[in-house]
């Protein structure tokens, strides 16, 4: 890693450098945003306890809870994503035969999901403005959705800004600075309520307990990255191959333990967030509200209970939606290859299919524990809401970076290989 910082600074890789200062430069104007209040409305906003929102609340630095113009972040576009990858699967034809049609294909389904996203943007701008806005009349909430759907519009123009000139995917950088904007203030809090607010006897009790908490952090940080860079190797042999050559460069397919990264955790959270969003609407209905907080929260049993199970059944649906059994046998059969001691055809899928339910499993069950952490900490614990320890967030800031880190590390290794070409054709 320090290999790569030092070969950044070097003459030759001015141009990244410019990329890196641009990619920084964004995220600035993305985090100078979360702090614009949404104008009219600094006096007359209650968020309060955002409960279920939280997670829209981190991956946006923090946004919705002060509601600025930013409030909403790109979780629409995310909403927007899931559903139309789930149209893709066979639901509805044209989306199906978008899917098969190459890069074409790909770049009108991402118009289709913007398009959907603002959509989205404005209804949940409404609700959100109706939700936790004290005073206005109907032109007032459809004002301050507009706005807030224009700050969404803002946030997917800078993602592709990103992207276009920067380094990594722009829309999960914004996410993850969005996060990472959080956690210092998260640990400043913690440092004020066990240390700060206490007593001068307890004061040395909450500093071990401060200590702990960022070491149990650090820790859950460490074996995050472990399950992301985890992957099972299925070795290949392909009949234009012999022996000897098989035996030097081993060929293989890579499944990681946690193929689907952080999707099952967000699919089973907008799934928890829509009886809630209901809840919302209906504010003035007690019997709806008394019901959902009382059994479809995540802090209630029951409502853990579906979001733990959400994840493993999402974690399965996403896994086995990306990587077909069936295309991948046939590929391999098409390609002359084949897994030793496995007959291909029928035998090679359901050899693929074994391997990726005990991988899935044990990666759903990480994700669960990882998601569920948070959960059980606000539980048992006596902090604010705002500080906890796992999450989502976690998941999304290392997977985000361990991407944005091998496109770097690639672009690295390209002009390295490039240059060595050149010397050698002198």
């Amino acid at each position: 890693m320090f290999a790569e910082i030092k070969q950044i600074f070097t003459p030759q890789n001015k141009d990244l450098r410019k990329r890196i200062y641009f990619t920084f430069m964004i995220l600035f104007i993305f985090k100078l945003g979360t702090a614009i209040v949404v104008p009219g409305v600094k006096d007359s906003v209650d968020t309060g306890s955002l409960g279920f929102l939280e997670l829209l609340n981190v991956m946006g630095g923090g946004a919705l809870s002060q509601f600025s113009i930013f409030a909403l972040g790109v979780s629409p576009y995310i909403s927007a994503s899931i559903i139309t990858s789930l149209l893709q699967m066979d639901i509805i034809p044209y989306f199906s035969e978008l899917a098969k049609q190459g890069q074409t294909g790909r770049d009108k389904l991402n118009r289709i999901t913007r398009y959907l996203g603002i959509i989205m943007a404005f209804i949940q701008g409404y609700i959100y403005s109706v939700a936790f806005i004290k005073t206005g009349t109907v032109v007032d909430h459809l004002s301050y959705s507009l706005i807030l759907t224009a700050g969404t519009a803002l946030c997917l123009w800078l993602g592709d800004r990103i992207t276009a000139k920067g380094i990594g995917n722009g829309i999960s950088l914004i996410i993850m600075a969005g996060i990472i904007a959080t956690i210092p203030n998260m640990f400043v809090n913690l440092w004020n309520e066990l240390v700060v607010t206490t007593s001068t006897q307890a004061m040395a009790f909450g500093i071990i307990k401060f200590v702990l908490f960022a070491i149990i952090y650090i820790a859950i940080l460490v074996g995050v990255v472990f399950i992301e860079t985890t992957e099972r190797r299925i070795p290949i042999q392909y009949a234009n191959k012999s022996t000897s050559s098989y035996g030097k460069s081993q060929s293989y397919i890579p499944f990681k333990l946690n193929a689907t990264g952080v999707m099952p955790v967000i699919f089973a959270s907008m799934l928890l967030s829509i009886p809630s969003i209901i809840a919302m609407v209906f504010k003035n209905n007690s019997s709806i509200s008394l019901f959902v907080n009382k059994y479809l929260v995540t802090n209630s049993v029951t409502g853990f209970i579906i979001y733990i199970v959400s994840i493993f059944v999402f974690a399965y649906f996403y896994t086995f939606m990306q990587l077909k059994p069936k295309e991948l046998s046939d590929n391999l059969s098409k390609n002359g290859g084949y897994i030793p001691g496995i007959r291909p055809g029928k035998e090679t899928e359901n050899y693929i299919k074994r391997v990726l339910k005990n991988t899935t499993t044990i990666g759903a069950a990480s994700l669960a524990v990882v998601a569920g952490i948070p959960v059980i900490f606000g539980a048992f614990s006596s902090l604010s809401t705002n500080i906890s320890i796992g999450g989502t967030g976690l998941l999304i800031v290392v997977g985000v970076s361990l991407e944005a880190y091998k496109q770097l590390e690639s672009e690295l290794v390209t002009r390295n290989y490039s240059k060595t070409n050149r010397k050698r054709r002198r």
